[in-house]
């Protein structure tokens, strides 16, 4: 018996001993970083069509509970690190190496801004914008999944009051939001106070289909939900507000410098100079203009830019009338890209996307659209939401181009592309990185060029602003949080330089006082995909293919810039 014990031992010891595979370790910390990630942010998994874990649950936003998420980033980059990338060349766990790499080297940099402390946001980052969206991404079809969403509800009341606790924590350590972004806020919170409970974004859910339920959830809103978020508001108003910085840039706050550095390398996946950032911009903007140019003096009797984007906004002709005519306009731009995608890409799976307008209490600080991948009942379902607020102040140029943009063939396409891929790890589709995700959706306007799905200089003048919106985030974005610019020069800038309205220019700026970095992403990523693609067709010549080249690109997910790169130089030099 000894024997047999003391030879069990030398086996296992000797099993123990041998490493695991670099591969099968990969996938080991992707699913530990997934499972722990929406464990601790259940709410989110929905949205991005991962498995809902815990779908009574919602996320705790304390600090205890936030230092234990990072302590999670900390470890897995630690064995992350441990592992020979070399010994997965060739293989699919390359990429999610680089890709989970990535998402925590980005996140532990961007540690730094302190973001938890001063997230007073009017835009998507805010709580009661995001919250909403990952609720409506969640099913209700049975008894045990309402019962979910409603015990997830229950806790909203303790979600926003941790908040509050963070924000103070913020004002004792010298980290404050900027005074104009408290102030939309507080105007949010009026907002949603003053909606009818029954029709609060909180309790939207199964009026028709089960009003026992819908009953239920008014009921907690006016008991529960609203004396939080009226808590909230006063807390905003009463001490908050006195406290808010006055400047707008990253660069006011403790190390802001670090902040900005670390926003625009976690968001563009890359690292670029606040200067090389903003002179990017300049220079691309100066190309627009010229292109600008000659449209004007082919269809609008003029050659000054600025005359040819006064028109477009500002003639009455090339307006919407009502939200309807927005709404109809975006469906039907998208089903004409879907036709299309069949000529340009070799895989185009079955889609589903759905054209809706933002929430009334959101949309006056809202983008002018987003893009939301959601599973309900294991159907994936693609949102495209459009801001239809003041429709008569709107210009038409801009829906084509945003269509492409947001559905087909950007990110809704690339989402659902992602998600279809077989071989790679699934973490690859359930997160998004901007560098890659935003610069391949700015590229496909430019593509529905060549794909033929611009149907006036009316709408290609709407794509050139949207590309001089883009190469304006760069300048703006850089300049406000590293160049001391203030916000009424963002707003300046934008309303030069974009057809965007008055109102979207505010939004526009407070959004990107918000999420330092964020907009940057969108052109440098699209620059980076369209100099890959003519390094290709200069390789390749007749041997390009633009089906295989654009297949190449999004078979993989939001991959960083770089392995994008490297993925691509190796497919020419495969295919000389």
């Amino acid at each position: 018996m000894k024997t047999f014990l003391f030879l069990a031992t030398i086996l296992l010891i000797s099993a123990c001993s041998t490493p695991p595979n670099p591969a099968v370790k990969v996938n080991n910390l992707a699913d530990r970083y997934v499972e722990t990630f929406f464990t601790t942010f259940p709410e989110l998994a929905a949205m991005v069509g991962a498995p809902d874990l815990y779908p009574e649950k919602l996320s705790d936003r304390s600090f205890t509970a936030l230092k234990q998420w990072e302590a999670t980033e900390n470890q897995l980059l630690d064995e992350l690190n441990a592992i020979d990338r070399n010994a997965l060349n060739g293989m699919p766990e390359s990429i999610t190496y680089g890709f989970l790499r990535e998402l925590l080297e980005a996140s532990i940099g961007v540690r730094t801004c302190r973001m938890e402390l001063w997230k007073v946001s009017p835009t998507y980052t805010g709580w009661q914008n995001e919250l909403p969206f990952a609720f409506s991404s969640l099913p209700i079809e049975t008894e045990g999944q309402r019962d979910n969403l409603y015990q997830r509800l229950t806790q909203l009341p303790r979600f926003i009051r941790a908040e509050t606790i963070n924000l103070k924590e913020g004002i004792r350590l010298g980290y404050t939001a900027p005074k104009t972004g408290v102030e939309a806020v507080i105007g949010q919170m009026d907002a949603l106070l003053s909606t009818p409970a029954d029709e609060s974004p909180f309790a939207s859910f199964g009026k028709q289909d089960f009003p026992e339920f819908h009953e239920r959830l008014t009921a907690l809103v006016e008991m529960e939900i609203n004396p939080a978020i009226a808590e909230y508001r006063d807390y905003l108003q009463n001490e908050y507000l006195s406290n808010a910085r006055i400047e707008v840039g990253a660069n006011a706050l403790p190390d802001g410098d670090s902040c900005y550095k670390a926003s625009t390398r976690f968001h563009i996946t890359s690292i670029l100079s606040a200067e090389t950032i903003h002179q990017m911009g300049l220079d691309q903007m100066e190309k627009i203009q010229q292109q600008l140019s000659e449209i004007g003096e082919r269809s609008f009797g003029t050659s000054d830019p600025a005359e040819v984007l006064r028109i477009v906004k500002e003639d009455p002709k090339y307006r919407f009338s009502s939200r309807e005519e927005i709404i109809q306009m975006a469906e039907e731009v998208t089903e004409r890209a879907e036709a299309a995608l069949p000529n340009w890409f070799g895989k185009v799976p079955e889609m589903t996307v759905e054209v809706v307008p933002y929430p009334s209490y959101q949309e006056k600080n809202a983008p002018l659209g987003q893009a939301l991948f959601s599973s309900r009942d294991e159907k994936s379902v693609g949102q495209y939401i459009i801001n239809t607020y003041e429709p008569e102040t709107q210009s038409k140029s801009f829906v084509e181009s945003l269509s492409f943009h947001e559905a087909h063939p950007g990110h809704l396409f690339q989402m659902y592309v992602a998600k279809a891929g077989a071989e790679i790890h699934p973490i690859t589709s359930y997160f998004f990185l901007s560098g890659f995700g935003e610069g391949w959706a700015l590229y496909t306007e430019r593509l529905a060029e060549e794909m033929g799905l611009y149907t006036s200089d009316v709408s290609r003048v709407g794509w050139l602003a949207s590309e001089a919106h883009r190469s304006a985030r760069l300048v703006v974005d850089s300049g406000m949080h590293a160049m001391g610019w203030t916000r009424q020069e963002s707003i300046d800038y934008l309303a030069q330089y974009t057809t965007l309205t008055p109102n979207q220019t505010v939004a526009e700026t407070d959004r990107y006082i918000a999420a330092p970095g964020q907009a940057t992403s969108y052109m440098v990523g699209a620059l980076e995909i369209l100099n890959l693609r003519s390094e290709a067709e200069q390789a390749l010549g007749e041997a390009f293919d633009i089906k295989a080249f654009h297949d190449l690109v999004l078979e993989d997910g939001t991959i960083p810039l770089a392995m994008l790169q490297k993925k691509v130089r190796g497919w020419i030099e495969k295919n000389k």
